[in-house]
């Protein structure tokens, strides 16, 4: 008897799973239980059905490229490859790709709903409607309990508390969600109509698996957005989700809260762009003005320069010019005048005849009118007679 090893047991039971080329290619409906990611990235679990278990493995790479984290108690579909664990000698999946159960029909559904809503031309760009750029009241459908709405909450708080919200409640999951969705759109501009005017409204919910998100691809609520007659922005799910709701709406947000920040300025950006318009217009103005006074200026300057005030202080200026002129010149007739007299003054007394009679001095006015001064023959103490001719004296007798 030659008994094999553990080792060679299991590597010949390893061999059998390789060389079967139906295990290694192949798909595992079942149950998520266990799931555990440990430290180094790895994921394992266990997939079950009523009647088996089977343990699992996702390394690192793959798990990290599943777009949804799956959790106990999902159904879910497994693709990979079986194969033994020599170390601890049971067999186990290798799995490689994970869709939720029934993905692919829903996928299948999605697609065909929105062939046929493209072909009724909801999904045309010529039908979108511009956003208000500063919304004063937002309606918003979706569940009054989400998450999603305390983010579009706080997102407008942060953004634009200015902004009112109105809150359309409805399902958003579940097989009433479609019908309380169309009724929550319709409410919302039956509102907008009649009791306050509502600028936008924002369709919303968290994120979630296809299933989840499947009332967002009712053809219902897709018409009710299209029918809308406030322009609708569409916040469902997470970056990576898609739904008929994104198509047919106004405008297509990738989560609830990047709906919310679409809808609104930022307060931020608004305050800066107020900043420095008041800073253009105050540099502006200050240019405006600084060019108005030197305009306003040389207005005066010229104004000046042909006011009759100018001209008539010009005339006083020549007038008192001529007063100074006149003045000067009578002045300098005074001096002269003044001089002339002094002089006369000065030879009317050397010819005054006690003057004359004093210095012992005869005047005599010749034949030709030229008066001759000389002494005289009286002896001191004499008197003279003399008479006046034509200005001049003439001695009569001594």
């Amino acid at each position: 008897m030659n008994p094999l090893t553990v080792t060679a047991l299991t590597t010949q039971i390893a061999m059998l799973f390789e060389n079967d080329e139906r295990l290694r290619d192949v798909w595992v409906l079942g149950e998520v239980s266990n799931w555990k990611r440990v430290a180094s990235g790895h994921v394992y679990f266990r997939l079950k059905d009523a009647g088996a278990t089977i343990n699992a493995v996702i390394w690192k790479q793959q798990a990290a490229a599943l777009r949804w984290q799956p959790r106990d108690g999902d159904q879910v579909q497994a693709h990979g490859y079986v194969s033994v664990y020599k170390e601890g000698g049971a067999y186990q999946i290798y799995v490689n790709q994970m869709e939720q159960a029934g993905k692919g029909q829903l996928y299948a559904q999605f697609e065909q709903i929105k062939a046929q809503l493209q072909a009724e031309g909801l999904f045309d760009a010529a039908r979108k409607r511009p956003l208000p750029t500063q919304p004063q009241r937002i309606g918003v459908v979706t569940s009054a309990d989400a998450a999603a709405l305390r983010d579009i909450l706080r997102v407008l708080s942060a953004r634009w508390p200015l902004v009112e919200v109105i809150i359309f409640h409805t399902l958003v999951q579940g097989a009433e969600a479609p019908r309380q969705i169309v009724d929550a759109i319709r409410r919302a501009n039956a509102y907008s109509a009649n009791a306050a005017p509502l600028d936008l409204l924002i369709v919303a919910r968290g994120g979630g698996s296809i299933e989840d998100l499947w009332a967002f691809n009712d053809r219902g609520v897709a018409h009710a957005i299209a029918e809308s007659d406030l322009p609708v922005i569409s916040g469902v799910g997470h970056e990576v989700d898609f739904t008929i709701a994104d198509f047919v709406a106004d405008l297509r947000a990738p989560t609830p809260s990047a709906a919310a920040a679409a809808a609104t300025p930022s307060r931020e950006e608004r305050l800066n762009w107020l900043r420095n318009l008041r800073a253009d217009v105050i540099a502006t103005a200050a240019a405006r003005l600084a060019q108005e006074e030197r305009q306003l200026d040389q207005a005066a300057r010229r104004l000046q320069r042909v006011h009759p005030r100018r001209r008539l202080d010009l005339q006083l200026q020549r007038l008192d010019d001529r007063q100074r002129r006149l003045q000067q010149s009578i002045a300098r007739r005074l001096e002269r005048s003044q001089a002339r007299t002094e002089s006369a003054r000065l030879r009317l007394a050397t010819l005054n005849p006690q003057n004359v009679l004093a210095r012992g001095y005869s005047i005599v006015q010749r034949s030709d009118g030229r008066v001759v001064r000389g002494p005289a023959d009286a002896q001191p103490g004499a008197v003279l007679v003399v008479r006046a001719a034509g200005g001049a004296y003439e001695v009569v007798r001594s």
